[in-house]
């Protein structure tokens, strides 16, 4: 704030914060840290009784002290917040992090506070170090999306997790589990999660939880799934994220409409769709993107409850102006296309 007034003269920034994700990343990532002696005995044990788990254990380069996490605030503040406004929600399948702060893990566990990450970053701002839609965007997350589902989880109560307003019953997909899918996006979501137990909040949001949300599954499996695989993931802050606006299970407690979209924003937003065995800009027919096809599956299966919705009127009028044969045929290729991969085929 300046005075009575937001800095900048706007309230936040994002229309400055969806950049596509660039040619060149000039960080390296965040920092990282060699396991010392006690951490390496704690990994000696989740290999001896978990191996067999999802999820690659080593190289483990967290930090676990309040002083690595104090030093890994201070390499994102200076390294990375420059430009992580510009590209916090682009995706590139060679660069796991770009200029994501990864301090979620020391923030959520306790070694971090929520205040002195924001003064932190309000300090750098003033110094002329970040723009203001990168301090702006970054502390917004904290304050306005991190301190604000950590209320709703405790004000809802412990039947969050249960709730399910679509209705829907299918199985989580094995690809979750690093089963071969020909999705490219999801292929690389699922692995990066594999490998790093991270993944930021697009490919999180846009990739993995849309895809579930298209698909039909129960919210009960992707909560659970979610709480399993992300290293920063503790039921306070993962549930309402995903019970609520991943995965709408809530009825619109956290988000005013679904989250839901088809392949042109991963296309958009990241390099997931070269090189994929399905063509993002096709619609219907061999080699058409299943996101495209489920999307509209998606909105005509629940068009009872979201055709009023005022922020999703304009797909409805799209999907109406549509010739009827496309329409069928769009259904049919999407119900066929799910019928396939919960039989176990390779999708």
């Amino acid at each position: 704030m300046e005075g009575d007034k937001p800095a900048g003269d706007k309230w936040n920034f994002d229309h400055d914060n969806r950049k596509p994700a660039p040619k060149d990343v000039t960080i390296a990532g965040p920092l990282v840290f060699e396991p010392d002696a006690e951490v390496n005995a704690v990994l000696h044990l989740v290999e001896a009784e978990f191996g067999d788990h999802f999820g690659q254990l080593r190289p483990f380069a967290y930090g676990t002290t309040r002083a690595e996490a104090l030093r890994a605030l201070d390499h994102f503040v200076t390294h990375a917040l420059p430009r992580f406004g510009d590209f916090q929600d682009a995706m590139l399948s060679d660069h796991r992090f770009l200029y994501h702060a990864v301090l979620s893990p020391y923030l959520n566990i306790g070694l971090l506070g929520p205040l002195e990450i924001c003064q932190a970053v309000e300090q750098a701002w003033k110094t002329g170090t970040p723009l203001i839609n990168a301090a702006e965007g970054f502390i917004r997350q904290i304050i306005g999306w991190r301190e604000y589902v950590r209320g709703i989880y405790f004000l809802e109560g412990p039947d969050y997790t249960t709730r399910n307003v679509l209705e829907q019953t299918a199985d989580l997909p094995a690809l979750y589990w690093g089963s071969k899918t020909k999705m490219r996006c999801l292929s690389k979501a699922v692995e990066q999660t594999d490998v790093e137990a991270y993944a930021h909040h697009i490919q999180r949001l846009m990739v993995t939880g849309n895809f579930a949300l298209l698909a039909g599954v129960d919210p009960r499996h992707v909560h659970e799934w979610y709480l399993a695989v992300y290293v920063d993931a503790f039921e306070w802050v993962e549930a309402p994220n995903t019970v609520g606006m991943s995965q709408f299970a809530d009825g619109g407690i956290i988000a005013s409409k679904p989250y839901v979209s088809s392949g042109a924003y991963i296309n958009r937003m990241s390099d997931y769709c070269k090189g994929c065995h399905y063509k993002v800009a096709q619609k219907t027919g061999e080699g058409a993107c299943p996101f495209n096809l489920l999307y509209w599956h998606f909105l005509d299966t629940h068009r009872p409850r979201f055709s009023k919705n005022a922020r999703m009127g304009n797909m409805y009028r799209t999907w109406d102006r549509m010739d009827e044969d496309k329409r069928d045929v769009i259904l049919r290729e999407g119900q066929d296309f799910l019928d396939r991969m919960r039989a176990g085929e390779v999708v």
